[in-house]
This record gives structure tokens, C-alpha cells and sequence, in this order.
């Protein structure tokens, strides 16, 4: 009596087409809304820590004298909470999967050597300028004292 109760269901499976996709041959389609993994434009980003504070698994890590962001894809829960609170918009969701590992790693972006110069030569100028305004306040506040 039961085999009678899913028969119909059996036979309209029987000519309908496969719910599968051939996977190498075709490209999988990810559902609107899929979070899929982190990925960063490393030259963009500015090293500011906003993804570090907002992770709340610690999975990522950023050097700024180094020049280098670290994630550790095994901490990560694909939340994107780093996503949303970059200034710069340098990280985002890639749709998809990444390929499984047999061991836990931890992926490190460099920034290149043209950025790290570009940014060591903003830093100096920046530091030469509040030196030169420094020396102007304590002039200025001795022709005061005069």
C-alpha cells in the first residue's frame, strides 16, 4: 500500500530533467545572497585595522609597517562585517568556494613595493610637516612670552 502512495512521485521523477549539473562541464550557479569567501585589493588598502576590530573571530590580522593583511580562512565565518566597515572598499565577497586543503593555513596579501615607497614617502612628509609646525608654535609662543 505505501509503494502505491509515492508511485506518482517516482514516475513524474522518471521524465523530468536531472536536478544536477554536469560540475566540471558547467559552471555552478551561486544563489543571489551566497557569501562565498574574502578576497582584497591589498594595493587599495590603506592598513586602517577597521576589519581587524570588526572580526569577531580575530581571524584577520594586519601589519602596517610590513605593508601585509593576514586571514586565517579556518577562523573565518564568512560573516562580512570586515566587508562593511572598510573605508576604502578594498575588501569584498566573492562569490563561490574555495578549494579544501589538507592543512589549516593562513593566507598573507603584500602590498607592492611601488605602494609601500608611495606610503613611506607620504609618512616622512607627514612627519616633516608637524615638525615644521611644531617649531612654529614654539616660536610663536615665545615671541608671546617677549
Amino acid at each position: 500500500m505505501a509503494l502505491m502512495k509515492y508511485a506518482p512521485q517516482a514516475l513524474k521523477n522518471l521524465f523530468m530533467k536531472p536536478a544536477t549539473k554536469m560540475y566540471p562541464a558547467e559552471e555552478p550557479v551561486y544563489p543571489e545572497g551566497s557569501r562565498g569567501h574574502i578576497k582584497i585589493s591589498i594595493d587599495d588598502c590603506i592598513s586602517c585595522g577597521m576589519c581587524v576590530r570588526a572580526c569577531p573571530n580575530g581571524a584577520l590580522s594586519v601589519d602596517r609597517n610590513a605593508g601585509t593583511w593576514t586571514i586565517d580562512r579556518f577562523d573565518c565565518i564568512a560573516c562580512g562585517y570586515c566587508v562593511l566597515k572598510c573605508p576604502k572598499k578594498c575588501l569584498f565577497m566573492e562569490k563561490g568556494y574555495q578549494t579544501p586543503g589538507p592543512e589549516k593555513k593562513e593566507d598573507t596579501y603584500t602590498k607592492s613595493p611601488e605602494v609601500l615607497a608611495a606610503e613611506e614617502e607620504k609618512r616622512k612628509e607627514a612627519a616633516r610637516k608637524a615638525a615644521e609646525a611644531k617649531a612654529a608654535l614654539a616660536k610663536a609662543a615665545e615671541e608671546k612670552k617677549e
